[in-house]
């Protein structure tokens, strides 16, 4: 049996509300002190929290009493425009007529329009053992592109793992240029260690410098180490050296086979896991980063190109062209292993 139940916004207030229980979920509906729209579901291994309404972000994972997000100093979610007015969530939608960061001859800001888009609807469905949170907006420009999104976030009763999803249908009667990455930004793992299924050395040190990144002598001479031999940071052990952030690239993993798996393994025996098909995400993403305001070890970032912004993906061909009335579909499994 198959039940889908629509949210409207005016069904989130400041006192929580449960919309659902069972033997396998409970779905409570909230709203932050600063408005943003909420859903807290708790199945049998922990607690998810998605913003339906807020580019189906989703702000906070825990499973078996570990917090699987990226440290910060958000309070609670704010109201933006761009993710850097709201950086403190478990995974957001990069892209997705552009994605990363904004070189100088780029117009786009930090990871695109998809990040904190208004969502125009938003559903739950709970179909046997499995919830899922659905979602849809439709963007539109005169003289511009039109496209519609539509998100998912599926969880199972028993599992401590989460599936992203994504669909992206060109509305326009024009091409339009796609770049996406599940941007999952992931707990920050003392002494983790990286394993994965494509080779170590298939990691290579981002050579450019976006504007946010301000290199110091120490932070100068460990990367210069981390060019010659990539293969080096295998394990979170120099915290001091990760400030500013440390970024690596993974490219063309098709040739690693049709799915490909990402590991960060903690010293207390348990490890965080990322999945996903290589035709669908043919680059990855290294994000380490470790200061008094952040600390993320975002171990893998799927994506369909660098993120590096809209004009570094033209010149490297990167960039998807999506026909008109055509759609692309977008899948990572996440979580614990």
């Amino acid at each position: 049996m198959k039940t889908r139940l629509p949210l409207c916004r005016e069904q989130f207030t400041y006192t929580p509300c449960l919309l659902l229980e069972s033997e396998d979920f409970s779905v409570e509906l909230f709203r932050y002190p600063a408005g943003i729209e909420a859903i807290r579901i708790h199945n049998r291994r922990g607690t998810v929290i998605v913003l339906p309404f807020l580019g189906q972000m989703v702000w906070d994972v825990n499973f078996d009493g570990r917090a699987l997000t990226m440290g910060h100093r958000f309070k609670q979610p704010l109201p933006g425009d761009s993710i850097i007015d709201t950086y403190g969530c478990f995974a957001f939608h990069s892209g997705l007529l552009a994605n990363g960061c904004p070189a100088a001859e780029d117009t786009h800001a930090l990871h695109g329009e998809m990040a904190c888009a208004r969502m125009d609807t938003a559903w739950i469905v709970l179909e046997g053992d499995r919830l899922s949170v659905e979602g849809e907006t439709e963007y539109i420009k005169g003289f511009g592109h039109h496209y519609r999104a539509a998100p998912a976030v599926r969880l199972g009763a028993s599992q401590a793992r989460l599936v992203l999803e994504m669909s992206v249908t060109n509305l326009a009667g024009a091409p339009m240029p796609l770049q996406y990455m599940c941007h999952i930004n992931s707990a920050w793992v003392a002494q983790g260690q990286f394993r994965q299924t494509i080779p170590d050395e298939a990691f290579q040190l981002r050579r450019s410098l976006p504007a946010h990144v301000r290199p110091t002598p120490q932070w100068t001479a460990f990367t210069a180490s981390l060019a010659s031999d990539p293969a080096a940071l295998r394990r979170l052990d120099q915290p001091e050296m990760y400030d500013p952030e440390i970024v690596f690239f993974a490219d063309r993993l098709a040739q690693y086979g049709e799915n490909v798996q990402f590991e960060l393994h903690s010293p207390d025996g348990y490890a965080l896991m990322t999945r996903f098909s290589t035709a669908q995400f043919p680059h990855a993403t290294r994000w380490i980063l470790h200061n008094a305001d952040q600390q993320v070890a975002a171990y893998v970032l799927p994506a369909t190109c660098r993120p590096e912004g809209f004009a570094a993906a033209t010149r490297a061909g990167t960039l998807i062209a999506l026909m008109p009335g055509e759609q692309r579909h977008f899948q990572v499994e996440t979580g614990l292993l």
